[in-house]
Parts: C-alpha cells; sequence; structure tokens
C-alpha cells in the first residue's frame, strides 16, 4: 500500500517523527540504509537508544508503520522528510554526508508536487545551497515550480512527556510561500501550532539560535559553580533564589558537561560554500570551551575529596552513577561520563559503574564493572560520583551509604554531599 510519508533516516530525529505521524493517523514508511535498523525495526525492537521503547515500536507497525530500506518506496509519497544524522566533524562543522546520501536517495525517485522537507541540525542556507541543488539535478525537477521544499527545526526533547509534537510549536520557512504553505498542511496534522518563518535560512537559523542559547547559559552557570565553590557560596540556593524573579531571568543549572545530539553550531563556518560570512560567534566558541572543562574540572574535584581523606586517585575505587546524557534515559550520545571515566583509569583508579538504563558500558572498549547493589558498591567505594539523576536512585539513602559523594548534579539534599 502507498504511504503518504516517507521519514528518511530511522535515528533519534526520525523515529519520533514517524511515532507522531502514526498516532495522527498518516500512512507512513521508514527509510533507512542500515540493515540493522531494518531488522530491528520489523522485529518490534527500537535500534537506537533514548527516545523509544520497543513497545512504541511496536505499536507503531501494528498502526500501520513500514521500514523498509527499498529507495523505490521514496517515489510513493506524497511527503518525504529527511532526519539523517549530521554529526560534528574534527573541524567542528556538522557533517553533511548523511543528508546528501539521503537527498540522491530521494531525487532518484522524487516525483512532482511532492514535499520535500529537511529536519536534521544543519547550517544555515544548506536547505537552499546543498540540499536544493542535489534534489534538482538528480530529480531534472525545480525546486519551488515541481516541488515543494522546507526546513523544519526538530524540537524534540527526549524523555519529556509534557511537551511532545501535538503541543510543541513547529517553525517552518518554505523555498517559497506555495512551500510554506504545503508544508505547514503536512505539520498542521502533527502539532497545534505552526510559526511560518520568512524562509528556510530563517528556520535554520532559528534551530541554531536555540542550540545555542543552551549551550551559552549552560557555559555561564558551569562558570558560576567554579566560582561559587571557590567562595564557598551555595549556587544551588541561588539559582533557587534567582528564579523567583518573574522576568529577565530563566534557570540553567551545572553539571559534568553537556551531552546530547545537540550540538552548538557556528553560522560563522559553512562548509560546502565560498561565502563564509567571517564573523565566527565567539561567545559561542567560548561557551563551548567553558562546558568542554567541566568534564576535567570533574576529575580535580574528586582528585581533592580524595586528597582531602587521606587517599589518592590512583589504586581508589571510584564509582560513577548514571552513565546516559539525560535522565531516565538510556541515550549515551556525548555524555561526559566516558571522558571523566577515561582520565580517571589514565589516573589509576579502579572504576566501576552503575546505571538502570544502561547494563553494558564500555570505555576504550573495555567493560567497565556494573554494580548490582547501588548500596553496597557506594559503600564500598572510596568515592561515589553522581553523574546523572535519574529518578530512581534515592539520594538520601545514598548519601548515608557511601563513603564519600560527590554530586554533579545538585540532587542531592542540602548538607547531605559534596555538590560540584
Amino acid at each position: 500500500m502507498p504511504a503518504d510519508l516517507a521519514v528518511i533516516g530511522l535515528g533519534h530525529l526520525g523515529l519520533p517523527l514517524a511515532q507522531a505521524a502514526v498516532a495522527a493517523g498518516i500512512q507512513t514508511v521508514g527509510y533507512d540504509t542500515d540493515p540493522r535498523a531494518f531488522a530491528e525495526l520489523s522485529a518490534g525492537r527500537t535500534p537506537v537508544e533514548g527516545p523509544l521503547t520497543a513497545s512504541d515500536v511496536r505499536r507503531m507497525l501494528s498502526g500501520g508503520f513500514r521500514p523498509t530500506t527499498n529507495e523505490a518506496e521514496l517515489g510513493r509519497v506524497r511527503t518525504a522528510v529527511i532526519c539523517a544524522p549530521t554529526p560534528l566533524g574534527p573541524d567542528r562543522t556538522l557533517d553533511l554526508s548523511a543528508v546528501g546520501d539521503a537527498a540522491r536517495a530521494l531525487a532518484a525517485r522524487l516525483r512532482p508536487h511532492t514535499t520535500v522537507l529537511l529536519e536534521s541540525a544543519v547550517p544555515p542556507g544548506t536547505t537552499e545551497n546543498f540540499l536544493l541543488p542535489l534534489l534538482e539535478t538528480g530529480s531534472g525537477l525545480r525546486g519551488g515550480r515541481d516541488f515543494h521544499l522546507a526546513y523544519s527545526p526538530t524540537r524534540l526533547d527526549p524523555g519529556n512527556r509534557t511537551h511532545v509534537h501535538a503541543n510543541t510549536p513547529k517553525v517552518i520557512g518554505g523555498l517559497t510561500p506555495a512551500c510554506t504553505e504545503s508544508a505547514a498542511a503536512f505539520y498542521s496534522r502533527l502539532t497545534d501550532k505552526v510559526v511560518r518563518a520568512r524562509g528556510p535560512r530563517e528556520a535554520e537559523m532559528t534551530k541554531v539560535l536555540e542550540t545555542n542559547f543552551r549551550h551559552v547559559n549552560i557555559a555561564l552557570v558551569n562558570e558560576m559553580a567554579v566560582l561559587c565553590h571557590d567562595l564557598g557560596v551555595d549556587l544551588w540556593d541561588v539559582i533557587r533564589c534567582a528564579e523567583t524573579k518573574p522576568f529577565g531571568f530563566q534557570p540553567f543549572r551545572p553539571g559534568p558537561g553537556v551531552g546530547g545530539h545537540g550540538v552548538p553550531v557556528d553560522p560563522g563556518y559553512l562548509p560546502y560554500s565560498s561565502r563564509t560570512p567571517g564573523h565566527p560567534l565567539r561567545m559561542v566558541s567560548l561557551a563551548q570551551e567553558i562546558n568542554d572543562r567541566m568534564p576535567q574540572y570533574v576529575i580535580q574535584r574528586c582528585a581533592t575529596l580524595l586528597n582531602e581523606h587521606g587517599k589518592s586517585v590512583r589504586g581508589a575505587r571510584v564509582l560513577l552513577l548514571g552513565v546516559t546524557y539525560k535522565p531516565d534515559l538510556a541515550d549515551q550520545e556525548a555524555s561526559p561520563a566516558r571522558e571523566i571515566a577515561t582520565r580517571l583509569m589514565d589516573m589509576g583508579a579502579q572504576i566501576g559503574y552503575h546505571d538502570p538504563h544502561v547494563l553494558d558500558w564500555r570505555v576504550r572498549e573495555l567493560p567497565v564493572p556494573r554494580a548490582d547493589s547501588l548500596y553496597e558498591a557506594a559503600s564500598s567505594a572510596d568515592l561515589t560520583v553522581l553523574l546523572q539523576h535519574h529518578r530512581t536512585y534515592d539520594l538520601q539513602g545514598l548519601a548515608v551509604k557511601a563513603q564519600l559523594l560527590l554530586d554533579t548534579r545538585g540532587a542531592t539534599p542540602a548538607g547531605a554531599a559534596h555538590r560540584l
């Protein structure tokens, strides 16, 4: 049966979109070149950590969702959404190769009047300067005339049960006004509110602004954490007081580093065009530098605490709690836990971990021992470090059992542990 929608890329972006579409009654096919992803989904399992559970996938399949590796399926839909990953490359620019592969696969099958949407995180200008030429060259069709093209930044917050597709406004920017309206007609089936941007670049820059806003403010509060520790000030109490201001303030909280799939984007670097503005965002670069330093600061605090209790890092038994990038999810994407574990191992510490969502964890391809009993492991460890606050953790009880507890999330009761 022909589908109304093709979601191209069945990762942390594409699967939740496909889930929302199926729930809205849209006949959806999911395309991915990875045979493992196809096999896992076909068997009712999720191929990626985090956004969906196996039961979610089974409900999607029973609702008519069809995973496929067959490009021919892309030529039978009215709407195609590219959700390919754009990881950060060695030069700190986003790698658009997966978007390019998706565009070429779609272009070979693209039919007139199809609406093509891009949701991947990309630098401003990608939709017009990178995606459009690939689609036009591969299909022989003209964007804005023969097919519709628009960009819509994803705003997915994995694990958030309050803000889902239906009640999170969708920003869209089309190549032409008609493209915008075609995109709006599709997204209106998934969400209560559609926000029209002036064009693709404005929609792309919206994603840049939203992501960088988060990173810059996290960097600010991370610096405040270091300063407050040096001054003997309780930062979490400061934040509690500051967030009572009804205007001009939004609370952010420090942590051992920044993880997740959303990476800071500097539009001063456009890898696909010679028209580089030449004005990199200095604040974004500085924020990234500050956030990148946090794992090392955690190590410094670990060493200091052990030393104050007559122990050295070398030979110390260190238990890491929560190795995912977000609470109550299994996704480990860019979690600072791996770097912290690596640095501690380099210093001679004996590392163990506990995480209710991660049954097997490896650092440098070597398995890290997993604690079966949290309290027993904490009581026998020289130092326990809370890296992620999963809600299953009884932190008050843990603070009693642990010999020495460093809380990098400010989640323990005041005075119960050493806070970041």
